[in-house]
Protein backbone atom coordinates (compact mmCIF):
# COMPACT_ATOMS: atom_id res chain seq x y z
CA UNK A 1 0.00 0.00 0.00
CA UNK A 2 3.07 2.22 0.73
CA UNK A 3 3.86 4.05 -2.85
CA UNK A 4 6.70 4.21 -4.04
CA UNK A 5 7.20 7.84 -5.12
CA UNK A 6 8.62 10.42 -4.41
CA UNK A 7 6.78 13.54 -3.79
CA UNK A 8 7.21 16.97 -3.10
CA UNK A 9 5.04 19.98 -1.78
CA UNK A 10 5.43 23.25 -0.01
CA UNK A 11 5.64 23.07 3.89
CA UNK A 12 5.12 26.84 4.50
CA UNK A 13 1.79 28.84 3.44
CA UNK A 14 2.32 30.01 -0.13
CA UNK A 15 2.84 32.99 -0.88
CA UNK A 16 5.83 35.64 -0.36
CA UNK A 17 7.97 35.60 3.00
CA UNK A 18 11.63 35.73 4.56
CA UNK A 19 12.06 31.86 3.82
CA UNK A 20 10.01 28.68 2.34
CA UNK A 21 10.58 25.15 2.94
CA UNK A 22 9.80 22.69 0.45
CA UNK A 23 9.86 19.18 1.45
CA UNK A 24 10.55 15.96 -0.39
CA UNK A 25 10.20 12.32 0.50
CA UNK A 26 10.58 8.78 -0.75
CA UNK A 27 13.11 6.71 -2.32
CA UNK A 28 14.73 9.07 -4.88
CA UNK A 29 14.44 11.90 -2.81
CA UNK A 30 18.47 12.36 -2.09
CA UNK A 31 19.11 10.82 -5.91
CA UNK A 32 16.98 13.34 -7.31
CA UNK A 33 18.24 15.84 -4.70
CA UNK A 34 22.10 14.96 -5.48
CA UNK A 35 21.14 16.26 -9.24
CA UNK A 36 20.10 19.90 -8.58
CA UNK A 37 22.27 20.65 -5.09
CA UNK A 38 25.69 21.82 -5.01
CA UNK A 39 27.12 21.90 -1.93
CA UNK A 40 29.91 24.84 -0.95
CA UNK A 41 31.74 21.84 0.50
CA UNK A 42 31.36 19.88 -2.76
CA UNK A 43 29.91 16.49 -0.60
CA UNK A 44 27.40 14.33 -2.07
CA UNK A 45 24.09 13.90 -0.06
CA UNK A 46 24.31 9.96 -0.41
CA UNK A 47 27.53 10.32 1.93
CA UNK A 48 26.16 13.08 4.58
CA UNK A 49 24.84 12.35 8.11
CA UNK A 50 20.64 12.63 8.96
CA UNK A 51 19.62 15.24 10.34
CA UNK A 52 22.50 17.70 8.61
CA UNK A 53 22.28 20.67 7.41
CA UNK A 54 24.29 21.77 4.01
CA UNK A 55 24.25 25.15 2.49
CA UNK A 56 24.56 25.30 -1.21
CA UNK A 57 23.00 26.33 -4.57
CA UNK A 58 20.06 24.67 -6.21
CA UNK A 59 20.57 24.84 -10.14
CA UNK A 60 18.84 23.67 -13.46
CA UNK A 61 21.93 23.27 -15.41
CA UNK A 62 24.25 26.43 -14.96
CA UNK A 63 21.32 28.46 -14.08
CA UNK A 64 21.50 29.15 -10.13
CA UNK A 65 18.22 29.43 -9.11
CA UNK A 66 18.91 30.33 -5.46
CA UNK A 67 21.50 29.49 -2.33
CA UNK A 68 19.30 27.38 0.11
CA UNK A 69 20.31 25.57 3.48
CA UNK A 70 19.07 21.50 2.50
CA UNK A 71 18.25 19.59 5.72
CA UNK A 72 18.90 15.83 4.91
CA UNK A 73 17.00 12.79 7.06
CA UNK A 74 17.89 9.36 5.92
CA UNK A 75 15.44 6.64 6.77
CA UNK A 76 14.05 5.51 8.59
CA UNK A 77 15.19 8.26 10.87
CA UNK A 78 12.54 11.08 9.54
CA UNK A 79 8.98 12.19 9.82
CA UNK A 80 7.90 9.65 7.37
CA UNK A 81 10.31 6.82 7.63
CA UNK A 82 11.49 7.46 4.15
CA UNK A 83 14.40 9.70 2.68
CA UNK A 84 13.42 12.88 3.23
CA UNK A 85 14.90 16.29 2.06
CA UNK A 86 13.88 19.76 3.10
CA UNK A 87 15.17 22.93 1.54
CA UNK A 88 14.59 26.29 3.12
CA UNK A 89 14.81 29.03 0.56
CA UNK A 90 14.01 32.45 -0.09
CA UNK A 91 10.72 33.37 0.19
CA UNK A 92 9.57 34.71 -3.64
CA UNK A 93 6.88 32.45 -5.19
CA UNK A 94 8.76 32.34 -8.66
CA UNK A 95 11.47 30.40 -6.69
CA UNK A 96 9.41 28.65 -4.67
CA UNK A 97 7.42 27.07 -8.04
CA UNK A 98 11.02 27.07 -9.94
CA UNK A 99 12.17 24.61 -7.09
CA UNK A 100 9.08 22.40 -7.25
CA UNK A 101 9.15 22.05 -11.11
CA UNK A 102 12.62 21.16 -11.26
CA UNK A 103 12.45 18.36 -8.70
CA UNK A 104 9.11 17.42 -10.92
CA UNK A 105 11.16 17.44 -14.08
CA UNK A 106 13.72 15.16 -12.61
CA UNK A 107 10.97 12.96 -11.00
CA UNK A 108 8.76 13.66 -8.64
CA UNK A 109 5.10 14.35 -8.18
CA UNK A 110 3.57 16.77 -5.82
CA UNK A 111 2.04 15.54 -2.75
CA UNK A 112 -1.48 15.20 -1.90
CA UNK A 113 -3.15 16.42 1.32
CA UNK A 114 -1.66 14.68 3.79
CA UNK A 115 0.62 12.30 2.41
CA UNK A 116 3.54 12.80 4.51
CA UNK A 117 1.99 11.98 7.37
CA UNK A 118 -0.06 9.31 5.58
CA UNK A 119 3.30 7.21 4.55
CA UNK A 120 4.39 8.15 8.43
CA UNK A 121 1.28 6.61 9.64
CA UNK A 122 1.96 3.25 6.89
CA UNK A 123 5.89 2.96 8.09
CA UNK A 124 4.92 2.55 11.53
CA UNK A 125 6.20 5.82 12.81
CA UNK A 126 3.06 6.89 14.40
CA UNK A 127 -0.40 5.31 14.82
CA UNK A 128 -3.83 6.48 13.51
CA UNK A 129 -4.69 8.42 16.22
CA UNK A 130 -1.74 10.38 16.36
CA UNK A 131 -1.78 11.10 12.70
CA UNK A 132 -5.03 12.96 12.92
CA UNK A 133 -3.83 14.79 16.26
CA UNK A 134 -0.83 16.35 13.40
CA UNK A 135 -3.93 18.11 11.97
CA UNK A 136 -5.61 18.75 15.11
CA UNK A 137 -2.15 20.61 16.07
CA UNK A 138 -1.95 22.29 12.83
CA UNK A 139 -5.16 24.09 13.50
CA UNK A 140 -5.74 24.63 16.87
CA UNK A 141 -6.21 28.17 17.80
CA UNK A 142 -6.24 28.20 21.42
CA UNK A 143 -4.26 27.06 24.39
CA UNK A 144 -7.04 23.77 25.34
CA UNK A 145 -6.90 22.72 21.58
CA UNK A 146 -3.06 22.92 21.48
CA UNK A 147 -2.52 20.71 24.57
CA UNK A 148 -5.17 18.67 23.84
CA UNK A 149 -3.43 17.53 20.07
CA UNK A 150 0.02 17.72 21.99
CA UNK A 151 -1.65 14.45 23.95
CA UNK A 152 -2.94 12.35 21.09
CA UNK A 153 0.56 12.96 19.76
CA UNK A 154 2.20 11.70 22.68
CA UNK A 155 -0.60 8.48 21.99
CA UNK A 156 -2.98 10.02 24.58
CA UNK A 157 -5.49 7.19 24.89
CA UNK A 158 -4.59 5.02 22.10
CA UNK A 159 -1.82 2.94 24.11
CA UNK A 160 -4.55 1.98 26.06
CA UNK A 161 -7.17 1.12 24.06
CA UNK A 162 -4.78 -0.77 22.27
CA UNK A 163 -3.65 -2.98 25.75
CA UNK A 164 -7.48 -3.52 25.79
CA UNK A 165 -7.99 -4.65 22.25
CA UNK A 166 -5.15 -7.38 22.53
CA UNK A 167 -6.72 -8.54 25.46
CA UNK A 168 -9.86 -8.94 24.17
CA UNK A 169 -8.22 -10.26 21.12
CA UNK A 170 -6.47 -13.10 23.18
CA UNK A 171 -9.90 -14.03 24.68
CA UNK A 172 -11.69 -14.20 21.88
CA UNK A 173 -8.71 -16.54 20.06
CA UNK A 174 -9.40 -18.80 22.64
CA UNK A 175 -13.60 -18.68 22.13
CA UNK A 176 -12.84 -19.65 18.44
CA UNK A 177 -10.73 -22.12 19.42
CA UNK A 178 -13.01 -23.74 21.78
CA UNK A 179 -15.57 -24.76 18.49
CA UNK A 180 -12.50 -26.80 16.85
CA UNK A 181 -13.17 -28.74 20.04
CA UNK A 182 -16.83 -28.76 20.34
CA UNK A 183 -17.48 -32.70 20.58
CA UNK A 184 -14.65 -32.63 23.33
CA UNK A 185 -16.72 -29.98 25.69
CA UNK A 186 -13.29 -28.40 26.77
CA UNK A 187 -13.57 -24.64 27.54
CA UNK A 188 -9.90 -22.49 26.71
CA UNK A 189 -10.98 -19.28 27.74
CA UNK A 190 -12.04 -18.68 31.67
CA UNK A 191 -15.61 -16.67 31.66
CA UNK A 192 -15.12 -14.98 35.02
CA UNK A 193 -12.20 -13.31 33.47
CA UNK A 194 -13.62 -13.05 30.20
CA UNK A 195 -16.42 -10.91 32.45
CA UNK A 196 -14.29 -8.98 34.33
CA UNK A 197 -12.86 -8.13 30.94
CA UNK A 198 -16.10 -6.74 29.29
CA UNK A 199 -16.68 -4.90 32.25
CA UNK A 200 -13.29 -3.47 32.58
CA UNK A 201 -13.30 -2.21 28.86
CA UNK A 202 -16.94 -1.01 28.98
CA UNK A 203 -16.18 1.52 31.95
CA UNK A 204 -13.37 2.45 29.59
CA UNK A 205 -15.42 2.99 26.89
CA UNK A 206 -18.03 4.82 28.74
CA UNK A 207 -15.39 7.15 30.04
CA UNK A 208 -13.97 7.82 26.83
CA UNK A 209 -17.46 8.65 25.03
CA UNK A 210 -18.20 10.97 28.32
CA UNK A 211 -15.19 13.03 27.59
CA UNK A 212 -16.04 13.65 24.26
CA UNK A 213 -18.13 17.07 25.04
CA UNK A 214 -15.09 18.39 27.08
CA UNK A 215 -12.85 17.34 24.21
CA UNK A 216 -15.25 18.65 21.61
CA UNK A 217 -15.60 22.00 24.14
CA UNK A 218 -11.54 22.42 24.10
CA UNK A 219 -11.42 21.69 19.94
CA UNK A 220 -13.70 23.61 18.79
CA UNK A 221 -14.87 26.04 21.61
CA UNK A 222 -17.76 27.23 23.35
CA UNK A 223 -20.85 28.61 21.64
CA UNK A 224 -22.41 31.31 23.83
CA UNK A 225 -25.42 32.88 23.07
CA UNK A 226 -26.38 36.63 24.42
CA UNK A 227 -29.94 37.51 23.97
CA UNK A 228 -31.96 39.61 25.82
CA UNK A 229 -34.94 42.43 24.81
CA UNK A 230 -34.19 45.39 22.51
CA UNK A 231 -32.23 48.21 23.82
CA UNK A 232 -31.00 45.67 26.87
CA UNK A 233 -27.27 46.29 26.06
CA UNK A 234 -26.33 42.46 24.07
CA UNK A 235 -24.23 44.53 21.04
CA UNK A 236 -22.25 46.76 23.96
CA UNK A 237 -21.48 43.54 25.93
CA UNK A 238 -20.11 42.29 22.84
CA UNK A 239 -17.99 44.74 21.81
CA UNK A 240 -16.86 45.27 25.65
CA UNK A 241 -16.12 41.41 25.62
CA UNK A 242 -13.79 41.17 22.14
CA UNK A 243 -13.15 44.69 23.21
CA UNK A 244 -13.99 45.67 19.01
CA UNK A 245 -16.47 47.56 17.78
CA UNK A 246 -18.14 44.50 15.65
CA UNK A 247 -21.82 44.58 16.72
CA UNK A 248 -23.61 48.34 15.81
CA UNK A 249 -24.44 50.08 18.88
CA UNK A 250 -27.58 52.01 19.08
CA UNK A 251 -30.65 53.65 21.12
CA UNK A 252 -32.99 52.61 17.98
CA UNK A 253 -34.46 49.22 19.03
CA UNK A 254 -34.35 46.61 16.39
CA UNK A 255 -30.73 47.68 15.28
CA UNK A 256 -29.38 44.08 15.15
CA UNK A 257 -31.46 41.85 12.59
CA UNK A 258 -29.22 39.15 12.74
CA UNK A 259 -26.57 36.76 14.51
CA UNK A 260 -22.79 38.16 14.99
CA UNK A 261 -20.41 35.90 15.94
CA UNK A 262 -16.86 36.75 17.13
CA UNK A 263 -14.46 34.19 18.79
CA UNK A 264 -12.88 35.27 22.06
CA UNK A 265 -9.87 33.75 23.65
CA UNK A 266 -10.60 33.61 27.73
CA UNK A 267 -8.10 31.19 29.93
CA UNK A 268 -6.79 29.42 26.86
CA UNK A 269 -10.28 28.69 26.15
CA UNK A 270 -12.04 29.37 23.10
CA UNK A 271 -15.27 31.13 23.32
CA UNK A 272 -17.71 31.63 20.17
CA UNK A 273 -19.99 34.89 21.17
CA UNK A 274 -23.20 35.38 19.54
CA UNK A 275 -25.22 39.02 19.77
CA UNK A 276 -28.56 37.99 18.45
CA UNK A 277 -31.33 39.70 17.73
CA UNK A 278 -33.46 41.48 20.61
CA UNK A 279 -36.35 38.98 21.55
CA UNK A 280 -39.75 41.38 21.53
CA UNK A 281 -43.08 41.18 19.30
CA UNK A 282 -42.84 43.01 16.00
CA UNK A 283 -44.35 43.14 12.94
CA UNK A 284 -40.88 44.22 10.68
CA UNK A 285 -40.66 41.05 8.66
CA UNK A 286 -36.88 41.42 8.79
CA UNK A 287 -36.64 41.43 12.52
CA UNK A 288 -38.78 39.28 12.33
CA UNK A 289 -36.64 36.75 10.60
CA UNK A 290 -33.51 37.43 12.90
CA UNK A 291 -35.60 36.48 16.32
CA UNK A 292 -35.96 33.69 14.47
CA UNK A 293 -32.47 32.90 14.04
CA UNK A 294 -31.98 33.87 17.67
CA UNK A 295 -34.06 30.99 18.69
CA UNK A 296 -32.12 28.77 16.51
CA UNK A 297 -28.98 30.27 18.13
CA UNK A 298 -30.32 29.34 21.52
CA UNK A 299 -31.11 26.07 20.57
CA UNK A 300 -27.73 25.33 19.98
CA UNK A 301 -25.93 27.20 22.50
CA UNK A 302 -23.96 25.38 25.46
CA UNK A 303 -24.21 29.08 27.91
CA UNK A 304 -27.28 31.78 26.97
CA UNK A 305 -26.49 34.68 28.59
CA UNK A 306 -29.72 36.61 29.32
CA UNK A 307 -29.24 40.71 29.29
CA UNK A 308 -31.72 42.78 31.15
CA UNK A 309 -32.43 46.30 31.82
CA UNK A 310 -33.84 46.15 35.52
CA UNK A 311 -36.00 49.70 34.13
CA UNK A 312 -37.60 47.27 31.32
CA UNK A 313 -38.26 44.08 32.92
CA UNK A 314 -40.26 43.00 36.44
CA UNK A 315 -39.39 39.46 38.25
CA UNK A 316 -42.55 37.49 36.59
CA UNK A 317 -40.36 38.27 33.55
CA UNK A 318 -36.92 37.21 34.18
CA UNK A 319 -38.63 33.92 36.31
CA UNK A 320 -40.67 33.15 32.68
CA UNK A 321 -37.42 33.45 30.96
CA UNK A 322 -35.28 31.04 33.11
CA UNK A 323 -38.32 28.64 32.22
CA UNK A 324 -38.84 28.90 28.76
CA UNK A 325 -34.83 28.83 27.95
CA UNK A 326 -33.79 25.92 30.65
CA UNK A 327 -32.35 23.10 28.87
CA UNK A 328 -30.33 20.29 31.02
CA UNK A 329 -27.38 20.70 28.39
CA UNK A 330 -27.90 24.55 28.61
CA UNK A 331 -25.52 26.91 31.58
CA UNK A 332 -28.23 29.77 32.01
CA UNK A 333 -26.61 33.27 32.93
CA UNK A 334 -28.54 35.98 34.13
CA UNK A 335 -27.06 39.63 33.34
CA UNK A 336 -28.50 42.83 34.92
CA UNK A 337 -27.33 45.57 32.75
CA UNK A 338 -26.97 49.49 33.18
CA UNK A 339 -25.86 49.22 36.99
CA UNK A 340 -24.49 52.84 35.88
CA UNK A 341 -28.06 54.30 35.57
CA UNK A 342 -30.18 55.25 38.01
CA UNK A 343 -32.82 52.81 39.44
CA UNK A 344 -36.15 53.21 39.30
CA UNK A 345 -37.28 49.49 40.76
CA UNK A 346 -35.88 49.70 44.37
CA UNK A 347 -37.96 46.88 45.59
CA UNK A 348 -37.67 44.62 42.05
CA UNK A 349 -33.80 45.09 42.64
CA UNK A 350 -33.45 43.83 46.22
CA UNK A 351 -35.53 40.67 44.54
CA UNK A 352 -33.47 40.31 42.06
CA UNK A 353 -29.99 40.54 43.94
CA UNK A 354 -31.59 37.12 45.92
CA UNK A 355 -31.24 35.08 42.55
CA UNK A 356 -27.88 35.05 42.03
CA UNK A 357 -27.70 37.52 39.20
CA UNK A 358 -25.00 39.03 37.76
CA UNK A 359 -24.32 42.99 37.51
CA UNK A 360 -22.82 44.93 34.95
CA UNK A 361 -22.59 48.01 33.07
CA UNK A 362 -21.37 46.85 29.40
CA UNK A 363 -19.63 49.95 28.74
CA UNK A 364 -17.40 49.52 31.67
CA UNK A 365 -14.74 47.22 30.27
CA UNK A 366 -13.05 46.08 33.43
CA UNK A 367 -16.74 45.63 35.08
CA UNK A 368 -17.32 42.87 32.04
CA UNK A 369 -14.33 40.95 33.01
CA UNK A 370 -17.24 39.47 35.78
CA UNK A 371 -18.54 37.73 32.58
CA UNK A 372 -15.37 36.08 31.68
CA UNK A 373 -14.86 34.74 35.33
CA UNK A 374 -18.00 33.40 35.57
CA UNK A 375 -17.99 31.48 31.89
CA UNK A 376 -14.30 29.95 33.12
CA UNK A 377 -15.84 28.72 35.79
CA UNK A 378 -19.24 27.48 34.58
CA UNK A 379 -17.48 24.83 32.21
CA UNK A 380 -16.92 21.95 33.26
CA UNK A 381 -13.90 20.21 31.48
CA UNK A 382 -12.29 16.99 31.98
CA UNK A 383 -8.48 17.98 33.44
CA UNK A 384 -6.28 17.24 29.83
CA UNK A 385 -3.37 16.67 31.69
CA UNK A 386 -4.88 12.94 31.97
CA UNK A 387 -5.15 10.71 28.64
CA UNK A 388 -8.74 10.48 28.28
CA UNK A 389 -10.27 12.90 26.69
CA UNK A 390 -11.65 12.62 22.91
CA UNK A 391 -12.23 15.34 20.50
CA UNK A 392 -12.42 13.11 17.11
CA UNK A 393 -16.29 12.40 15.91
CA UNK A 394 -14.68 9.56 14.01
CA UNK A 395 -13.35 8.39 17.21
CA UNK A 396 -16.54 8.90 19.08
CA UNK A 397 -18.70 6.90 16.55
CA UNK A 398 -16.03 3.81 16.71
CA UNK A 399 -16.58 4.26 20.66
CA UNK A 400 -19.59 3.99 20.86
CA UNK A 401 -20.37 0.62 17.90
CA UNK A 402 -17.35 -1.04 20.15
CA UNK A 403 -19.86 -0.24 23.14
CA UNK A 404 -22.71 -1.32 21.46
CA UNK A 405 -21.08 -5.03 20.85
CA UNK A 406 -19.82 -5.40 24.06
CA UNK A 407 -24.04 -4.42 25.58
CA UNK A 408 -24.52 -7.09 22.80
CA UNK A 409 -22.27 -9.58 23.96
CA UNK A 410 -23.40 -9.23 27.56
CA UNK A 411 -27.16 -9.64 26.54
CA UNK A 412 -25.33 -12.83 24.45
CA UNK A 413 -24.21 -14.48 27.79
CA UNK A 414 -27.14 -13.78 29.49
CA UNK A 415 -29.35 -15.63 27.42
CA UNK A 416 -26.61 -18.59 26.88
CA UNK A 417 -26.16 -17.50 23.22
CA UNK A 418 -23.44 -19.70 21.24
CA UNK A 419 -19.47 -18.99 21.02
CA UNK A 420 -19.74 -18.44 17.65
CA UNK A 421 -22.39 -16.05 17.79
CA UNK A 422 -20.82 -14.10 20.74
CA UNK A 423 -17.59 -14.00 18.93
CA UNK A 424 -19.00 -12.21 16.03
CA UNK A 425 -20.19 -9.04 18.46
CA UNK A 426 -16.73 -10.04 20.33
CA UNK A 427 -14.80 -9.43 16.83
CA UNK A 428 -17.03 -6.23 15.96
CA UNK A 429 -15.80 -5.00 19.64
CA UNK A 430 -12.31 -5.46 17.88
CA UNK A 431 -12.99 -4.40 15.08
CA UNK A 432 -14.46 -0.80 16.26
CA UNK A 433 -11.56 -0.11 18.22
CA UNK A 434 -9.07 -0.96 15.81
CA UNK A 435 -10.43 1.84 13.55
CA UNK A 436 -9.44 4.52 16.16
CA UNK A 437 -5.32 2.99 16.60
CA UNK A 438 -5.36 2.13 12.51
CA UNK A 439 -4.55 -1.75 13.40
CA UNK A 440 -8.09 -2.10 11.10
CA UNK A 441 -8.74 0.34 8.15
CA UNK A 442 -9.41 0.76 4.56
CA UNK A 443 -8.76 2.83 1.83
CA UNK A 444 -11.97 4.76 1.93
CA UNK A 445 -11.31 5.52 5.65
CA UNK A 446 -7.63 6.79 5.23
CA UNK A 447 -8.76 8.67 2.21
CA UNK A 448 -11.46 10.71 4.37
CA UNK A 449 -8.84 11.50 7.28
CA UNK A 450 -6.13 12.70 5.61
CA UNK A 451 -8.32 14.68 2.44
CA UNK A 452 -8.77 17.12 5.17
CA UNK A 453 -5.11 17.63 5.89
CA UNK A 454 -3.06 21.06 4.15
CA UNK A 455 -0.89 19.89 1.38
CA UNK A 456 3.04 19.46 2.31
CA UNK A 457 1.48 17.74 5.63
Amino acid sequence: MINPETIIALATPPGIGAISIIRISGKNAVSISEKLFFSRKKKKISDLKSHTVHLGKIKDGKNVIDEVLLTVFKTPHSYTGEDTIEISCHGSSYIQQEIIDLYIQNGARVANPGEFTLRAFLNGKMDLNQAEAVADLISSENEGAHRLAIQQMKKGFSSDLKELRKELLDFVSLIELELDFSEEDVEFADRKKFNSLIKKIKSELKLLIDSFKSGNVLKNGISVAIVGKPNSGKSSLMNALAKDDKAIVSDIPGTTRDSIENSININGVKFRFIDTAGLRETDDIIETKGIEKTQEQISKANILIYLFDINDIDELEIKKTVADFNRKDLTLMLVRNKIDLKTKKPELLKNIRKMNIIEISALDVSSVEIIKDKLISNINIINTHTNTVVSNSRHLNALKNALSSLINVEIGIDNNLSTDLLSIDIRKCIDSIGEITGEVTNDDILGNIFANFCIGK
